[in-house]
């Protein structure tokens, strides 16, 4: 949930405007204290952003992104973390898993979002096709009378004296929750609308392919109508004869669609899907279950006030401007690039471990600094940044691996030597590490080169390659702690994963996993127990084809698959999901774990753990 202090100021339309009446635009405040309206209106020189409410909804639902994303832009970014970040697929215009144009997340927040929200008075969209008409009608009237206020308030203040250096918004970023976002993409295809006066949309558990309930053929032909122009929209404008005559109309049109998940039961994922309507190259959807930083599923209305949900999206609108005009960048690709950033997970949509890694496509090298040979290179990739370094002074001892697996119990201060060329035989080319650890501050990872082989006249310590920002971060839950000193803690769970594929440890002959020391805090209980689980595996020895039979028939009959104690780490199951309404479920248990037998004569040995 989110506290927040409204102050909700009327715009009023021009006496020449013939808006509808019923309708109303509002611009959103937060704060406890008085303030006077036209001053405020007077002041503004922010990122517009109008919110549309969906069937039934209420102008006022706005607040809860409007409150935090007055407190983000005053707090400022997200704290840092080293994951990897989530990159562009070569379907959206990524190139070879780099960042488009080198372009990185800002460290601080140039210009505040100004939430403006309509007030379409709690009219039943979702059963009218009319009623979205005119909602879409007057969104367009809004959007021209919010940038025309921007000119105004501009020119007032020019008047006075008080004008600043600042680029007036020439688009309005929507967001709409529900039918708003419907809404919203069919006021960006409407006739009256100013060129490129929307570029940006984010919606909310919005339907796109279908209505959620079509009570009248018309409103059916109304959807089909919208994404035929949506689709159109998108298509390079040629002559009859089929010569060139303009870019596609939407071309800097990004749309962003957020499901609530399975927990959403009025608005189905596959009904917000955006396939067919907008390219890759142009917009994704995405669950909230797989957001960053939120991990949750959600019901309809809830997607408004979650608070892990409503902060990762004020804090991705933010990002969005250009920090040299003060509006969000022109780009297209850049504004597909950071929603990717904010809201995705860099984890791969899918093992496919026959195919080449992604990391193994990128260049490691770069140009070596203070060296006489030029020539050279020296491997500075993914590595931490400078004030996170621990001096390896601190770690206590050198532990050298002889298995294939290795386990991290504790934050022990040590180092792990993996030898890549002994380890790594018998198919078990690859190799995972699955930990509750943060990069960098709680673990590092190298890879390093064998002595006395290497053609380089480098050292060594110049030829070794950091890959602990390769970590990618994955859905966990809270970090249980200790009710008080000394008492059971429970693992914490894995938060983390790193992956490594045979080319991207060619040339080198170790793997070290160097772990920091635990930290120690006076008078409060220790963190729970950290944990790491490293291991060389054979990815065919996890692969398993499941029947399409099979699941029907585990209705009358559990499906049981069983893996031995060291099975590998990554299991890639392979089964059909699309059963119509016959409900599946999947689950994952361990059989038994401790020692079944300790090898001792009964009288002597001790319990016999069993427990699941």
């Amino acid at each position: 949930m989110t506290y927040m202090y409204p102050t909700y100021i009327p715009i009023q339309f021009s006496s020449s405007d013939s808006a509808p009446a019923k309708y109303g635009l509002y611009l959103y405040h937060e704060g406890w204290k008085a303030i006077d309206f036209k001053e405020h209106v007077r002041k503004l020189s922010g990122v517009p952003v109008l919110f549309i409410p969906g069937n039934g909804g209420s102008y006022k639902q706005v607040r809860s992104l409007a409150a935090e994303s007055d407190r983000a832009y005053q707090a400022g970014p997200l704290e840092r973390t080293y994951y990897r970040e989530a990159w562009l697929t070569p379907e959206e215009g990524g190139e070879e898993d780099r960042d488009v144009g080198g372009y990185e997340l800002p460290s601080q927040y140039d210009s505040r979002l100004d939430w403006f929200a309509v007030d379409l008075e709690g009219e039943h969209s979702a059963l009218d096709s009319g009623v979205l008409e005119q909602q879409a009608s007057y969104v367009v009237r809004c959007i021209h009378r919010i940038l025309d206020q921007y000119e105004e308030s501009f020119k007032g203040r020019e008047k006075e004296g008080a004008a600043t250096s600042v680029t007036l918004p020439k688009s309005v970023i929507l967001v709409g929750h529900s039918m708003g976002g419907f809404v919203a993409r069919a006021a960006v295809i409407d006739p009256h609308l100013r060129k490129s006066a929307v570029e940006t949309i984010l919606t909310l558990s919005s339907p796109h392919q279908y209505p959620p309930v079509a009570l009248q053929p018309s409103f059916g032909h109304y959807f089909r109508h919208i994404n035929r122009e949506w689709r159109k929209g998108y298509e390079v404008q040629t002559t009859a004869a089929g010569h060139y005559l303009s870019d596609p109309v939407l071309s800097n049109v990004v749309v962003i669609s957020i499901s609530g998940g399975y927990n959403d039961y009025q608005v189905r994922t596959k009904y917000e899907s955006l396939d067919g309507i907008v390219p890759p190259t142009h917009g994704f959807m995405i669950s909230s279950t797989s957001m960053k930083n939120v991990w949750l599923s959600m019901e309809h209305q809830v997607i408004l006030w979650c608070n892990q949900l409503v902060i990762q999206v004020s804090h991705t609108l933010l990002s969005l401007a250009d920090p040299r005009t003060g509006q969000p960048f022109s780009d297209t690709r850049i504004r597909l690039s950071i929603f990717s950033k904010m809201l995705r997970s860099a984890i791969p949509q899918s093992f496919n471990w026959r195919t080449q890694s992604r990391l193994s496509q990128q260049s490691i090298h770069a140009p070596t600094r203070d060296v006489k040979d030029r020539t050279e290179s020296m491997i500075i990739s993914d590595a931490c940044p400078s004030n996170v370094h621990w001096s390896d002074d601190g770690l206590e001892r050198d532990l050298y691996i002889q298995t294939t697996t290795v386990t991290v119990l504790a934050m022990d201060g040590r180092r792990r030597w993996l030898d890549i060329r002994k380890l790594g035989t018998n198919g078990r080319s690859h190799f995972m590490l699955v930990t509750n650890l943060a990069p960098c501050s709680g673990v590092r990872l190298h890879l390093w080169p064998e002595k006395g082989n290497s053609t380089s006249e480098l050292p060594v310590c110049k030829r070794i390659l950091e890959v602990t920002s390769r970590m990618v971060l994955i859905p966990s839950g809270p970090a249980p702690r200790q009710i008080e000193p000394g008492s059971q803690t429970e693992q914490a769970p894995p938060s983390a994963i790193l992956l490594l594929g045979p080319q991207d440890m060619r040339g080198f002959r170790f793997l070290t996993i160097s772990v920091a020391p635990r930290p120690s805090i006076s008078g409060r209980p220790p963190p729970a127990v950290s944990m790491a689980v490293g291991q060389f595996f054979n990815p065919e020895e996890g692969e398993r084809d499941i029947s399409p039979w099979s699941p029907p028939v585990s209705g009358y009959s559990h499906k049981d698959l069983s893996w031995k104690e060291d099975h590998p780490l990554a299991l890639n199951l392979s089964f059909t999901s699309s059963l119509g309404l016959l409900p599946v479920i999947f689950s994952l248990k361990t059989a038994g774990c401790g020692i079944k037998s300790s090898g001792l004569p009964d009288e002597q040995a001790g319990d016999t753990d069993n427990s699941s």
